[in-house]
C-alpha cells in the first residue's frame, strides 16, 4: 500500500513539473511562445522526464536489492549456533523467520533467537520504508530542480525529448532481445543437463513416456521412459483438429463479413465473434469436459464406437473454436485491406463475387491468411487447460481421435508442479520439452515467413 501511495505521489509531483516547466518557458519570454525554440509542451515534458527518470530509478533500484540487503543482515546479526541448529538452508531459516514477523502461527514456540531476529527485520523493513520514499523523492525533488534552471528559450527541448524517448525506446529493444536470449540459454543449459544423463535419440524417439526416477532396475522408468513420440504425436493431433475447425469457419466468417455483410451487420457480428477470443480457456475446458467430451461419447455409443469420456477430439474441437475469432478477425482486416481496384478490374473482365474472392482476392491476401492460420496453429500447440481437462494426461501413442492424449504442454506444467529437485532428469525433461517446442516453433515460422515472402513478391 505504501509503494502504491508513493507511485501515485511521484506521477502527482511528474505532473506538477510538466505544468511548472511549461510556465517556466512561457514567463522567460513573457508569454509569446514564438519567440521559444519548441514548443511550450515540450519543455514541461522535459522537466517531467527529469523528475519521473531519477525517481523511477531509485525506486526500482531500492526494491530490487533492498530485500536482499535487509536479509543478509538479518542472517549476519545470527548467531553461529542458531544457524547450526536450524533446518535446511539459510534461506529457509529467513523464511522462518519473515513469518515469525508477520505473525504467522506455527505448530511450536519460536525460539528466543528467532524472535530476536524477527523484531530486527521489523525494524529494518520500517527503516528501509523510510529510507526508500526519501531517496524517491529527493531524487525526483532534485532532478526537477536540475532541469528547471536549464530551462532557456533557446534550449532545444524537443530534441532532448525525443533523445530520452529515443533512449527509451531502444533500451525497451535491448530488453525484449536479451530477455529471448536468456529464455534460449536457459532452456539449453538444462536441456544439456538432461541430456548428459538421458541420450536425446532415446528422448526423441521413444515410444514410452513415464518420466520417474527409478530406484530400482525393475521398476517403471528404468529404461526408455523418456520417449517423447506420443507427447509430439498427442500435440500434433489436437492441434490439427483444431485447425481443420478454426480454419474453415474463420476463413469464411472473414469472407462473409468483408465482401458479403451489410456495414450495420458487420458491426455486430465481428464484435460478438471476437467475444470468443475473451473467453478464459478454463470456461472451455468446462465446456468441453461436462459437455462436448460426454455428447460424443453418447454419440459414439449410440453407433457402436468405443469413445473416451477425454478424447482428442472433445478438446481438438473445442480449442478450435476458441481459436476461430483470431483467425476471422485477423483474415477479415487483410481482406478488407486488398485494394479495391484489384476487385474492380475482376468486375471489369465479366468476374462474379465468388470468382473474384477466389482468384482474386483470396491470392492476394494469402501472406495475411498463412499469419492468421500461423498464430491460431501457435495459439493450439500452447494450449494447457483445455487438454487437461479434455484430454487427459495419458500419454498414449495413437493418430485415433476418440481416444486420450496429452500434449507437451501439459507434460510441461505436470513435471514443474509442486516440490521437485531440478537435477533429476524428470525434472529436467520439462526443459528438453520446451527447448523441442521452441525449435519446432522457430521452424513453422521460418517456413511460414518463406511463404509469405513468395507470395509478396508476386502481388506487390
Amino acid at each position: 500500500m505504501t509503494s502504491f501511495v508513493l507511485a501515485v505521489t511521484l506521477l502527482l509531483l511528474t505532473g506538477f513539473g510538466y505544468f511548472l516547466g511549461r510556465g517556466r518557458a512561457l514567463a522567460r519570454v513573457n508569454g509569446r511562445a514564438r519567440d521559444l525554440h519548441s514548443l511550450p509542451g515540450y519543455y514541461g515534458y522535459y522537466l517531467a522526464l527529469w523528475c519521473a527518470i531519477p525517481g523511477i530509478s531509485v525506486f526500482a533500484f531500492w526494491l530490487m536489492f533492498g530485500p536482499g540487503v535487509i536479509e543478509h543482515i538479518v542472517l549476519s546479526s545470527l548467531s553461529e549456533s542458531t544457524l547450526a541448529k536450524a533446518p535446511g538452508s539459510p534461506e529457509f531459516l529467513y523464511t522462518t523467520i519473515e513469518r515469525i514477523a508477520d505473525g504467522q502461527p506455527f505448530a511450536t514456540t519460536a525460539e528466543p533467537d528467532l524472535e530476536a531476529a524477527a523484531e530486527h527485520l521489523k525494524s529494518l523493513r520500517q527503516t528501509s520504508l523510510a529510507g526508500m520514499i526519501s531517496a524517491v523523492l529527493a531524487a525526483a525533488l532534485c532532478g526537477l530542480t536540475w532541469s528547471w534552471t536549464r530551462i532557456r528559450p533557446q534550449m532545444r527541448a524537443r530534441n532532448r525529448v525525443e533523445h530520452i524517448f529515443c533512449l527509451f525506446l531502444m533500451g525497451s529493444s535491448t530488453i525484449a532481445v536479451l530477455t529471448t536470449v536468456g529464455i534460449i540459454f536457459s532452456l539449453l543449459f538444462e536441456s544439456l543437463s538432461f541430456f548428459r544423463q538421458i541420450p536425446i535419440l532415446d528422448f526423441l524417439f521413444g515410444l514410452n513416456w513415464s518420466p520417474q526416477t527409478a530406484i530400482r532396475e525393475d521398476q517403471v522408468g528404468s529404461t526408455d521412459g523418456f520417449g517423447a513420440v506420443p507427447l509430439f504425436t498427442g500435440t500434433l493431433l489436437i492441434t490439427f483438429i483444431a485447425m481443420l475447425v478454426a480454419t474453415p469457419i474463420g476463413l469464411m466468417s472473414a469472407i462473409y463479413m468483408a465482401d458479403y455483410a451489410s456495414p450495420n451487420l458487420r458491426s455486430v457480428v465481428k464484435p460478438v465473434l471476437e467475444i470468443l477470443a475473451g473467453i478464459p480457456t478454463v470456461v472451455y475446458g468446462f465446456f468441453a469436459a461436462l459437455t462436448v467430451g460426454p455428447f460424443l461419447r453418447d454419440i459414439g455409443t449410440s453407433i457402436g464406437l468405443d469413445v473416451a469420456s477425454e478424447s482428442a477430439l472433445a478438446a481438438g474441437g473445442v480449442m478450435g473454436i476458441m481459436i476461430i475469432p483470431f483467425i476471422s478477425s485477423l483474415s477479415d482486416d487483410i481482406i478488407v485491406a486488398v485494394p479495391r481496384s484489384l476487385r474492380e478490374g475482376s468486375y471489369a473482365l465479366g468476374a462474379t463475387k465468388a470468382e473474384t474472392i477466389r482468384k482474386v482476392v483470396l491470392p492476394a491476401a494469402l501472406p495475411g491468411v498463412i499469419s492468421a492460420c500461423l498464430l491460431g496453429v501457435s495459439r493450439a500447440i500452447g494450449e494447457t487447460m483445455i487438454v487437461v481437462m479434455a484430454a487427459g494426461l495419458a500419454a498414449n501413442l495413437t493418430a485415433n481421435p476418440l481416444e486420450s492424449v496429452t500434449t507437451v504442454t501439459v507434460q510441461i506444467v505436470t513435471l514443474l508442479v509442486g516440490d521437485q529437485e531440478f537435477d533429476s532428469p524428470k525434472t529436467l525433461s520439462a526443459f528438453a520439452l520446451g527447448l523441442v517446442l521452441f525449435t519446432a516453433t522457430l521452424v513453422l515460422n521460418f517456413i511460414a515467413l518463406r511463404v509469405v515472402q513468395k507470395y509478396r513478391e508476386q502481388y506487390d
